[in-house]
């Protein structure tokens, strides 16, 4: 591709009115910004179309105009797209809409479109989508990157709940991908990333659920040693009905956070379980026998999943670092709690351990190119960063924390963790990259789009 600047812009401007934001624009800074205010990303100009025939216009624009395209939805995990010159940026939140098709149990979700767009829709009908720890993650993105949410041991994936793709590919055309209309196609963007085209729907599988049993343990912080050991030691008994994690958690002095945890440090069990209430509560026993400060474990509403991790909604500067292990002895908890734990004046605000395994390690018939995760444990940790002067600090814990884990470290990555750039071949299992490779040199040979993490 042919780098441009921005003496293409005004052309574009004038050609999609309404729809281009330039360098200097009153809004330039909100149209570039990212979920990461420390990831300052600086395209050539910022399209925001508003359905998918302005897309496709848009999309050939660039393309004639010798610009890369990055696609985003809400801005996450943009740092592994490295400079952004020559590039322009399509923010897709002008395209939110959703909708719910009841009798056959499918959802349509636009590229614009967050969890918490449909999420309560889906509930309407008794129906669950397999969405990850925070209704703001824009669904289409999240999906792309695999999914893993709180239903993942029982039913895996969300890539490989999608039944359909609607995207823009380099050619300009817009198409409608499934099992059966360019399979190849289909295959690869089921956890390809946004290498293959401007996606701008999917449609994907709901699942029956009305009530769940989930919550979340708080224990003293200094108690984190002895609480992962339980909680790792719990995680060989139960059944796949039981997604969980357990973290390390010291909660900022902010008003956003609630009173009762505001400014406090916990280790925190959380789980879903997809069972009843008594088996719920008989499986958490082991648990609950430890004298939790808070025990949050009750019967909810299904939608109420997306707030169980307690992420933030709002843009926050930080640092991450993630792993996937491939096995998880004591002597990792030890390592990990002497590394950042209580005592090592960690300022990391969460610290991480993801029960994997389940159906997340069985690859479904008709799976996507992310089939299944090949690690039974995923660790993350991550530190935000309230002052220029601490992004070192908090730089350094996370090393801390890698080194932690090195040992235990299965070479894996999980797509939507990896917030850095990583060698692909970790992403997939073997054989998958070769595939994703042709694939796209057939849809997009001149390389016109851009993905987080590029093929």
């Amino acid at each position: 591709m042919l780098t441009t600047k921005s003496n293409i812009a005004t052309p574009l401007r004038d050609r999609f009115p309404g729809a281009i934001t330039l360098p200097g624009d009153h809004d330039w800074d909100t149209a570039r910004a990212t979920f990461n205010p420390l990831v300052d990303q600086n395209p050539e100009v910022v399209a925001r179309p508003r359905n998918a025939a302005e897309a496709a216009q848009i999309v050939a624009a660039a393309r004639d105009a010798g610009l890369q395209i990055a696609p985003q939805g809400s801005g996450h995990n943009a740092r592994p797209l490295g400079s952004l010159e020559g590039t322009m940026v399509i923010r897709l939140d002008r395209m939110p809409g959703v909708s719910v098709d009841a009798e056959d149990q499918i959802a349509r979700v636009e590229a614009g479109a967050r969890w918490w767009d449909i999420v309560p829709l889906a509930a309407e009908h008794g129906l669950s989508a397999l969405h990850g720890s925070s209704p703001e993650i824009n669904v289409v993105g999240y999906t792309l990157g695999g999914g893993m949410g709180w239903q993942a041991r029982k039913r895996g994936l969300q890539a490989n709940s999608v039944t359909a793709v609607e995207l823009i590919t380099a050619d300009g055309q817009e198409r409608r991908v499934d099992a059966d209309n360019e399979p190849e196609l289909f295959w690869a963007l089921r956890g390809g990333g946004g290498n293959f085209g401007l996606v701008t729907a999917i449609e994907f599988r709901l699942y029956p659920l009305k009530d769940v049993y989930a919550g979340s343990f708080f224990f003293d912080y200094e108690r984190s040693g002895e609480i992962f050991h339980a909680w790792r030691e719990w995680t060989k008994q139960v059944p796949e009905e039981a997604t969980t994690a357990v973290r390390m958690l010291q909660f900022p002095p902010l008003e956003e956070v609630p009173e009762v945890v505001r400014g406090k440090s916990f280790a925190v069990v959380g789980a879903a379980l997809l069972t009843d209430e008594d088996d719920g509560f008989e499986l958490t026993r082991p648990l609950r026998a430890l004298g939790a400060q808070m025990d949050t474990f009750g019967m909810v509403p299904a939608p109420a999943l997306t707030e169980l991790h307690m992420d933030p909604v709002e843009p926050v500067p930080y640092e991450s670092a993630s792993a996937m292990l491939g096995d998880l002895p004591a002597k990792a908890i030890d390592d990990l709690v002497e590394a950042v734990g209580p005592g090592t004046n960690s300022m990391l605000t969460g610290v991480e351990l993801r029960h994997a395994g389940g159906a997340l390690s069985r690859e479904p018939v008709g799976a996507g190119a992310m089939s299944k995760l090949r690690s039974d444990y995923l660790g993350f940790a991550f530190g935000a960063v309230p002052a220029p002067e601490l992004q070192p600090v908090i730089q350094g814990q996370l090393e801390a924390v890698k080194l932690a884990f090195a040992e235990y470290d299965s070479g894996d990555r999980y797509f939507n963790f990896a917030e850095e750039r990583v060698d692909v071949e970790t992403l997939y299992p073997e054989g998958a990259v070769e595939r994703l490779r042709k694939i796209r040199a057939e849809y997009d040979p001149d390389g016109l789009f851009r993905a987080n993490h590029a093929l």
